[in-house]
């Protein structure tokens, strides 16, 4: 029997307070200094520093971790790592709950298709580098993590959750030592390349004249945004906000027992099935999304349930919680003996990122060639979020499609990023022979990128 006086009652309600509060500081700090109003970096990375920094000077004085104190009920660094596993399913989940527009073009079909393509292309070419880094860095080292560099991606590309998931699967699998926090402090790298890359480019061509930053609006909302007709109303008998959280842990509870399923059929591959909790999530919520849409259209059910507005608004929290749980929870002091490996793949991610972008928006979308790289520059260094940050800078109303690319290309990108997700459980045993897979897929994936520019006929 709990008493309620007991950290274990307490410990989670205190963990989430300290990164609720980290949060209100890192906006305290962004807001109250120029560089940081002007670098980009998102609140919620901000927040993380701070605990890292709060954690590291208490470890000094103190001699002991601080989130594995008494306080945390001795386990407040897992808590971290579990808040940042849910969380980056969560948010998912909740983007994939939002209602979409009508039909689309041919010319956007095409063009939401590219992105998707250019997405994995992206994870491949992080990954081939990545990985051919720490083969080297392997040599030079003893006792060095050869498959430590397909992190890259997941940190890189994938953002601060699935570098947590891969960073688990390397050390519990496969004996990485310290897979978890190497990962983590990727997907922090990775925030900083997008920010002070963004930034770095953004001025880069506004000295030029060839771009306009845009003015930031207030913010204002219209009120159907909120509480349309066709809705459910904002306060009934239950609130509208209410039903929405509801529909996401619904369709999470739906989503683990689909894992649990296949786990129980496949158990050696339990691992990696959990590791996908977020791609099942996308597809429960998914599933959940098309019977209640079926339900409506046959009058069924009379008002709609899901509000997109609310829906952006519980992912986007979601979100700035697993980024500042995960910067949060990286042990600095696990990793005293890669921080070089780790700094010359933060400085490499970035670098070819930014080429490959910069090369695909230039030669496939010549009509919004800037928006289109800010805004995959930005996700594959950071998060969706992140890209939309740099985007608003050069189109505060999202009047180019960049913002609609970002959001609908996620289906190509799961269908065709799907089989290098296993790849990397095979980078562990057989480094060299993922490494000319990576190299095969990436080629494929340009072939079919560029294909209308390979093989465009001659008129």
């Amino acid at each position: 029997m709990e008493n309620f006086w007991d950290y274990s009652v307490w410990s989670w309600i205190l963990l989430f307070g300290v990164l609720l509060i980290s949060l209100l500081a890192g906006n305290v700090l962004k807001k109250s200094i120029p560089v940081l109003q002007k670098s980009l970096i998102p609140t919620s990375v901000l927040g993380g520093a701070i605990l890292l920094i709060v954690a590291a000077i208490f470890k000094a004085f103190a001699g002991e971790v601080m989130f594995d104190t008494i306080i945390f009920n001795g386990n407040g660094t897992a808590n971290l790592e579990i808040i940042t596993y849910h969380t980056l399913a969560l948010g998912f989940i909740a983007s994939s709950l939002k209602t979409t527009g009508g039909k689309l073009t041919k010319q956007r079909t095409n063009e939401i298709f590219n992105t998707g393509v250019t997405t994995v292309s992206t994870y491949l070419l992080q990954a081939i580098l990545g990985l051919a880094i720490t083969l080297v860095a392997a040599q030079v080292i003893s006792g060095f993590f050869e498959a430590a560099g397909v992190l890259l991606p997941f940190g890189y590309g994938q953002g601060t959750g699935q570098a947590l998931n891969y960073g688990s699967i390397y050390e519990s699998e496969f004996g990485f030592d310290g897979g978890r926090s190497f990962g983590l402090t990727i997907a922090a790298l990775g925030f900083l390349s997008a920010s002070i890359g963004g930034v770095i480019h953004l001025n880069i061509m506004k000295k030029r004249g060839k771009l306009v930053i845009s003015e930031r609006t207030d913010g204002s909302l219209h009120s159907e945004s909120v509480d349309s007709e066709s809705e459910i109303p904002m306060q009934e008998s239950i609130d509208k906000m209410t039903v929405q959280m509801a529909m996401i842990f619904m369709s999470y509870m739906l989503a683990f027992f689909v894992m649990y399923g296949l786990g129980t059929l496949l158990p050696s591959m339990k691992a990696v099935i959990y590791g996908f909790n977020f791609l099942l999530g996308v597809v429960t919520a998914t599933l959940v999304k098309l019977v209640l849409n079926f339900l409506y259209k046959k009058n069924i059910v009379k008002k709609k349930y899901t509000n997109n507005f609310l829906m952006t608004r519980v992912s986007n929290f979601f979100f700035d919680i697993m980024v500042v749980a995960g910067v949060a929870a990286i042990r600095l002091d696990i990793l005293e003996n890669f921080w070089g490996i780790i700094l010359i793949l933060g400085v490499v991610g970035a670098i070819i990122t930014y080429v490959y972008n910069r090369i695909v928006a230039k030669t496939l979308f010549k009509d919004y060639e800037e928006e289109q790289f800010l805004v995959m520059y930005g996700m594959l260094t950071g998060t969706a979020s992140t890209g939309i940050i740099l985007l608003r800078e050069i189109d505060k109303d999202f009047k180019t499609p960049a913002s609609d690319n970002l959001v609908y290309q996620n289906f190509p990108a799961i269908v065709f990023g799907f089989p290098m997700m296993f790849l990397a459980t095979l980078a562990p045993k057989r480094p060299i022979l993922t490494l000319i897979v990576f190299v095969v897929f990436f080629a494929v994936m340009n072939v079919i990128l560029f294909r209308t520019k390979l093989f465009e006929r001659k008129k």
